[in-house]
Order: structure tokens, then sequence, then C-alpha cells
């Protein structure tokens, strides 16, 4: 909810000050407390009625209970002071409902959270938030896919330099670095499209053995043995959720699935950020984010224009893994019901789904709009004097002066390259070995960089699928057209 002006929010409300890469995104509302709330009160909706579909609770209360399950006429606030009196928010809330279920139906007010526990509930909504915030990570990630799919299209024979250790290692193309990327944001959709359809519901009862929805089943002449089975599945169905083989209060393999498909999912857009970044540099300048009027300024060099959306994109990145990490950590539980662990779950999730999803939502403004500079990357091959594929005359040299010698030449060579400031070409055709066996024609032709990319193109071809073409991708649903561009030549 937003303050009206000149209305503090509050006390204790988190605005996204300290988290700008989720503020004002999708996600953000999709994990908010009253989203949360919202998520709860679906549950015991959802519970009463499989519970009516079973006959063991009349239609009409069930019907009360749904209609009063409306987030927005409790005060989430008020709710959160009275948890700290219960140590949890489900508690209060089933008072407050039941409430509100006696004023259209005091006789249905008798039947909201019959047979159910806290954790039931709690868990249960904290899985539909789990859902509803993973659909929409999805859908950004499949839109950064296509985008990134189009530049690797676009950009299948743009020679690059590729790097390692920071250095230039030997050439690439930067349509096998966005093939890359674009694996590592589909493998990140595979793993949450996984949990979409695993995330179950928690029905257990106060000590996982459901005795008390069988109790109350009983008194409503069902059979108590045959009952909890029947109403877990009632229940699946009513939310949308899996069915679990056990009741998990204390099994919490669910929440551990959730936080390792988050950290990859911003590992994975992490490493795409980073790669920004550093392509970015004033003095590489191979790509640059999207220009908007207002972003990236500095509040005390006016020339600058940082790259905000990496930088965001990377800083969820960095705090993702490790909050996934205290949350697996959550797996170490006591008995049938912790006394903290289970509590200390709660913000660990909504931050690693609300950080994910900020970047998943920034990552598309950053695929679709990512400017690329082929002729800076084709003047920066060219920094050290060919020197860049020394390996490949070294590989040509090696059958005709020996392996160990080819690969010692080059290193000379290189070395004087560096020493004297001279092209790698005129060292090397002033040398004896070289010259006996290979012309100036042929020795140009080696050292171009363009023409030592190996099977970078033949490797995008494969991640990109036999019916990729340029602004689309095979697995991936359509949308609009990714604004892929390439800055004009030099």
């Amino acid at each position: 909810m937003t303050a009206a002006p000149g209305v503090a929010p509050a006390a204790g409300a988190d605005t996204g000050l300290l988290s700008p890469v989720r503020a004002g995104t999708p996600v953000e509302a999709a994990v908010a407390d009253e989203a949360w709330l919202q998520a709860m009160l679906d549950a015991e909706a959802a519970l009463a009625r499989a519970q009516a579909a079973l006959g063991t609770l009349p239609r009409s209360a069930a019907e009360a209970i749904t209609a009063a399950a409306d987030a927005s006429a409790f005060d989430v606030r008020a709710l959160a002071l009275a948890s700290r009196e219960t140590a949890n928010p489900v508690v209060g809330l089933v008072r407050e409902l039941g409430l509100r279920v006696a004023r259209s139906d005091p006789a249905a007010a008798e039947y909201v959270h019959r047979g159910s526990t806290s954790q039931d509930v709690f868990d249960t909504g904290a899985m539909l938030v789990a859902l509803r915030a993973l659909r929409l990570i999805r859908a950004d990630l499949r839109r950064s896919a296509e985008a990134l799919a189009a530049l690797a299209a676009l950009h299948r024979d743009t020679a690059m330099a590729g790097r390692t250790l920071a250095l230039h290692a030997v050439p690439t193309t930067f349509g096998l670095k966005a093939a890359g990327w674009r694996e590592l944001v589909l493998q990140a959709d595979r793993r949450l499209a996984a949990l979409e359809d695993t995330l179950p519901v928690s029905l257990g009862g106060a000590a996982g053995t459901l005795a008390g929805y069988a109790e109350y089943a009983a008194l409503a002449g069902a059979d108590p043995v045959t009952y909890p089975d029947r109403l877990i599945d009632a229940f699946a169905e009513e939310t949308g959720l899996a069915r679990p083989v056990l009741p998990w209060h204390a099994l919490r393999i669910p929440l551990a699935d959730l936080a390792a498909a988050l950290a990859f999912t911003t590992g994975a857009l992490g490493k795409i950020a980073v790669d920004v970044q550093s392509l970015t540099r004033t003095e590489v300048g191979e790509v640059t984010e999207p220009a908007v009027a207002g972003r990236g300024g500095s509040s005390a060099m006016p020339h600058k224009r940082n790259p905000v959306l990496s930088t965001l994109i990377r800083a969820a990145a960095l705090q993702v893994p490790a909050l996934a990490g205290a949350l697996t950590q959550c797996l170490v539980t006591e008995d049938e019901r912790s006394a903290g662990v289970w509590h200390a779950e709660w913000s660990l999730l909504r931050e690693c789904l609300r950080l994910a999803g900020g970047a998943a939502h920034t990552a598309v403004e950053l695929s679709e709009g990512l400017v690329v500079a082929p002729d800076r990357m084709r003047n920066n091959l060219g920094l050290t004097g060919s020197q860049v594929v020394s390996e490949r005359v070294a590989v040509v040299l090696a059958p005709r002066l020996g392996r160990i010698r080819a690969k010692e030449l080059l290193t000379e060579a290189s070395l004087t390259a560096d020493r004297e400031g001279s092209p790698l070409h005129s060292v090397l055709a002033a040398l004896p070995e070289v010259r006996a066996h290979l012309g100036d024609a042929e020795l140009a032709a080696l050292l171009d960089p363009a023409a030592y990319t190996g099977a970078a193109g033949l490797l995008v071809d494969r991640a990109l699928g036999p019916d990729a073409g340029p602004h689309t991708s095979p697995h991936l649903r359509p949308h609009a057209r990714p604004h892929a561009r390439t800055l004009p030549q030099e």
C-alpha cells in the first residue's frame, strides 16, 4: 500500500529504500505483507472448501469463510503486533477471520480452521506466495532468454577477445557469449519450472499426524482412517499445490529446494551482470547498457553514466546465496515443530524471492536493450598485435618444428613484440625458422583474430536450435521483439 501524500508509512514498513533491485517490481507486491496475508486466508478458505467437498463441513460455512477471506478487510499491522504474543501471525488471523465470518453467518464461525494448526496455514500460504512469485520470475526469465537468443543469432560471428584471468586469451564471438548467458537463464527457468509442479500443501495438524482432522471427520460420520488422505487430495486440488508424501512441519525439503533454485537463478543472472560490467568499462567499451534519461548519474561526476542495471543484478546475486544458505540450514529442525527454526525461515524466504524476482525483472531491460559495439571488439582484438592468436601459429608450426620448439618460438616472439612495441607479424616474419615454412600471405592469414574463433558459430547454432531465427528461440513463448541494438560503425 502507498501512504497518502505527506503521511509517513507505518512504523517498520519496508519501502525498498535499501533494496532498489526489487523496489517497484511485480514480485515486490507478490511477496508483500498483504500478499502473504491473502495467501494464508486463501489456505484457510481452501481448507474449508476441501472439507465441505468431503461432507465434513457445511457448504454454506465454506462459502462464508471464503467470502470473509479478503486481506483488504484486515489490519495487517495489528496482526503483526498481535503475533508478538503467539510467535506467529496465524493465531491472530484465525481469531479475526472467525469474527468476520460470524458477522455474516454465526454458525459458520465454528468451522473456521477446523482441525488445523498454525503451521498448516502458514506453510501452505508460503507455498502459494512462492508459486505466485515463481510465475512472475519465470515470465521475466523467458523474456530475457528470448532477447539473448536474438543477440546470439545477430552476433554469431562477431569476433571479440576471449579473456581468461582478466587478460586476452584467444578470440571468441559475442554470439557465443550471449548464447552462454541464455543457457544460464534457461537452466534457471527449468529449475523453477520443476518447483512449480512440486510445491506442496502443508497438512499435518498439531504434530504431523492429522489426528485433529480425522477426529472432526469422525464426528461428521466420515471414516477417520481414510479421511486424511482424501482431505490432503482435496486440499491440494483447491489450492493448486502438490500433494506431499508426508506432512513436512519438520521436514523442510520444500524450503531447501526453493533456496537452491533461487540461489542458482540469481547466480546465473549475476554472471551476465558481471560480464556486462567488465565489457562496459571505459577502456573496453564493447557493450553499454540501454540509455535512459536521468539513469546512472553520479552525485559528484557529471560525465558518468554508471551501469545501474547490472549493478542491481549483481548486488542481488551476492545476497541470495548467503540467504539461501541460512534457509537451507533450517533443515536442521528439532522434534515435530521447531521453536525458532521455522520462524527464522519466513523473512529469509521472502527476501530470496523478492531479490531473485527483482534481478529477473531488471535482467529483462538489460538483455532487451543491451548495446553492442562490434568495431570496438575488433579494435580491442588488435591491442596485442595479433598475439591473441599466437596459439594458432604454434599449432601450425608444431608438425614442422616440434610442439615444444614451436611454443618456445612463439613465447619468445611475443616477448620481443612486447618489448619492442612491434606487431607479432613483423617479429615472426623476421625469424628464419618461420620464414622457412610460412610465407607472408599465409602468416598474415594465420594472424587474423577474426579467422580463429574455432567452433563458436556452430556452438551458437546448436544452442539456439535448428528452428531459431535471429529474433526468436525454440522452447520459449512469443513475446515482444527484443530491442537488441548495435552501435554504428566507427
